[in-house]
């Protein structure tokens, strides 16, 4: 008979994402939906199914919608209200995206990377000093949408009213001020950061001071999180401003600009601070090879110095019935006190060469 051949394995289908039987409804994922008419909020928070409807009834007028994590289901029915890109809406569902500004015809695509600092008495998990979340912005001709994935964001609606030469700029100047608030942020993480390292170098080279280097790795590979989620926004943004110059006004590329130099400045700074732990890891290594020779020489001395009294103690314990000293009176004591003479010598040689 023929030898059989083995069919190939078929792999085992994965279970699809299976939605809810009743539909969530949208206000469920959103944090506000709010009307600006010439740069000033209508009160109240309007309905997100007529919020559109508003805007055409005055001429300069925008949508502010706040989602946090909305589904997918969520998403199509946002899409289908604002008609969305249906790029644009895998990407806010997948919420893994890299910082970018991307454009869809008339529509602005941003992704902004949050970071957030959580103090010792915050952090269960010691290796989570630094957590990420993702913020997406969808920039639309009479609409902003705003979108937040694990990212803390508070309402800037008041402070972007309040600044009224910016919110009539339209729907970009929400984008800009969310970006702003984000990238400030990152600014003081960059400060809290710095003073960790500051004191980390102090722990490293303070003399006779234990050194921790899994807390140095520790912090080295938050900051590198940290780094991949920030580095990408610069020029991200550089590249936004030159190809949608059509889609922002110059006023608004001088905001956007300051956002794009602020993110370069806490780039390099984290990039600083990623170097010196380094240079940290290195000098601890070091030191600890340092005290572990010097740990060395020390046991070795006093092994030195035990070392001459048994030799000494061995010869005269040797069972020879002739022996020069075994019938002298003062026998004993003297070899003691020659055993303490050369313990003594021993001991000032190995100070003298910092042994011990």
């Amino acid at each position: 008979m023929p030898p059989r051949i083995p069919l190939p394995r078929q792999r085992a289908k994965q279970p699809a994402a299976v939605e809810p039987a009743v539909p969530v409804p949208i206000e469920r994922s959103a944090d506000f939906c709010r009307v600006f008419v010439d740069g000033k909020r209508l009160p109240g928070d309007a309905r997100i199914n007529h919020a559109l409807q508003i805007t055409e009834q005055h001429d300069n007028a925008f949508v502010w919608l706040s989602l946090r994590e909305p589904t997918q289901q969520q998403m199509m029915r946002i899409a289908e209200i604002f008609d969305l890109h249906d790029l644009i809406v895998d990407d806010v569902v997948d919420a893994h995206q890299r910082p970018k500004v991307e454009r869809y015809d008339d529509q602005l695509f941003m992704v902004v990377r949050s970071v957030y600092y959580r103090d010792d008495e915050e952090v269960d998990d010691a290796r989570e000093i630094i957590s990420t979340g993702e913020v997406q912005i969808v920039v639309g001709p009479t609409f902003a949408i705003t979108i937040r994935h694990n990212a803390p964001l508070p309402d800037l609606t008041a402070e972007l009213e309040e600044d009224e030469e910016l919110a009539i700029l339209g729907p970009p100047a929400v984008a800009w001020k969310v970006s702003d608030y984000v990238v400030d942020n990152y600014l003081r993480v960059t400060q809290l950061l710095g003073a960790d390292v500051d004191e980390l170098e102090n722990e490293v080279f303070t003399p006779r001071r234990a050194i921790n280097i899994d807390k140095i790795y520790m912090y080295k590979r938050e900051i590198l999180e940290m780094r991949h989620a920030i580095d990408p926004l610069a020029p991200a943004l550089r590249n936004g401003l030159t190809n949608n110059k059509d889609l922002l006004r110059k006023s608004l590329r001088s905001y956007f600009r300051d956002v794009q130099d602020n993110a370069t400045i806490v780039s390099d700074s984290v990039s600083g601070y990623d170097e010196r732990l380094s240079s940290l890891l290195d000098a601890s290594v070091a030191k600890v090879s340092m005290q572990q020779n010097s740990d060395m020489r020390t046991i070795s001395a006093v092994v030195g110095m035990a070392a001459a009294p048994t030799m000494l103690a061995g010869i005269y314990g040797m069972n020879f019935t002739y022996m020069p000293e075994l019938s002298w009176k003062w026998g004993y004591p003297v070899v003691l006190a020659a055993m303490v003479a050369v313990m003594a010598l021993m001991y000032w040689w190995f100070r003298r060469n910092n042994w011990l």
